[in-house]
């Protein structure tokens, strides 16, 4: 796959929840996420459903392919964002991760993989969901934000990226990996690398400020100028309003940067111009879904394979 489409995927998965909530089993560590307990559960889920629903028509208006599963399970309340459970990469492989929360792992679908392999090349599968036993966890694309250009796996020291978990992922598919520590204001930790940066083909969009060793966050950002990008550094504020939660796809009429309306208002206008110099915004309406603590990359899977 050449620059251009290497790391901007013309085809997702979504998951459309009917029993969307906010999960308990995260929000400990989730500095992102929000509590609904005193809201109407039913009207959460059908806003939920009703917005997924609303993204997966604006891909396709785009005529980027989305291959749209049902989740009616009451069991799985983050399963909007399968980014974390899956990934798939050029040359036929697909990787299946370890997850850190117990209903998280209930997410994992034989069918999603089975439609993979019956519409895509798909040459071997690995799985790493064994290594829950062990207690190391590595959660996907969530996890880790995968530059499928240079061939680097970035990815926050965290409970849900286990060093020796990534250390197997990259030596399988071939990605140097650079981990680094990050917190908020607060001091908190950051749970998942892809609230804090996005990677785009000619474009990062990532919250330098957290990264907290001075000399990785030098090297990090030398990385990236070094491939050609621009580094677009957000706020404390901006990370806060999911602006380093996007995804670069690659639309009929070149690339789009997949984002909620809440991430695009959140960015300057400074920042907006680098942006549309190769990409156009699409942005998505999903106030409900960020309750759950992630955003519009967290939703969509990517296939970065080659049809049949």
């Amino acid at each position: 796959m050449d620059r251009r489409s290497a790391q901007a995927p013309s085809a997702v998965i979504m998951i459309r929840p009917h029993h969307f909530s906010p999960n308990k089993q995260t929000q400990k560590d989730n500095a992102f996420q929000q509590s609904a307990e005193n809201l109407d559960q039913t009207a959460l889920a059908k806003s939920a459903y009703d917005e997924a629903t609303n993204v997966a028509k604006k891909l396709e208006e785009l005529n980027i392919k989305v291959h749209v599963f049902e989740d009616e399970g009451t069991d799985t309340p983050d399963s909007v964002f399968p980014n974390n459970w899956f990934s798939t990469h050029a040359g036929g492989h697909i990787a299946i991760y370890p997850m850190f929360a117990k209903n998280r792992r209930l997410e994992r679908r034989s069918d999603i993989i089975e439609m993979l392999k019956t519409n895509y090349r798909v040459q071997d599968i690995i799985d790493y969901s064994g290594l829950e036993q062990d207690g190391l966890f590595l959660e996907g694309t969530g996890a880790m934000v995968l530059d499928h250009i240079d061939h680097v796996a970035f990815a926050i020291k965290s409970n849900r990226t286990n060093p020796v978990a990534m250390e197997r992922f990259c030596t399988h598919f071939n990605y140097e990996p650079m981990v680094f520590d990050a917190k908020d204001q607060n001091g908190t930790d950051i749970y998942h690398t892809n609230v804090l940066m996005c990677i785009a083909t000619d474009f990062v969009l990532i919250g330098l400020e957290m990264i907290i060793d001075q000399d990785r966050r030098a090297e990090i950002v030398k990385r990236f100028a070094d491939s050609g990008r621009h580094v677009i550094d957000l706020s404390h504020d901006q990370i806060a309003n999911f602006a380093g939660n996007a995804l670069e796809l690659q639309a009929k009429d070149g690339r789009v940067l997949a984002l909620s309306s809440r991430a695009l208002k959140a960015l300057r206008p400074d920042q907006k111009a680098i942006i549309e110099q190769s990409t156009k915004f699409l942005p998505l309406d999903i106030p409900t879904i960020e309750m759950a603590g992630g955003s519009v990359r967290c939703m969509l899977a990517g296939i970065h394979l080659l049809p049949r």
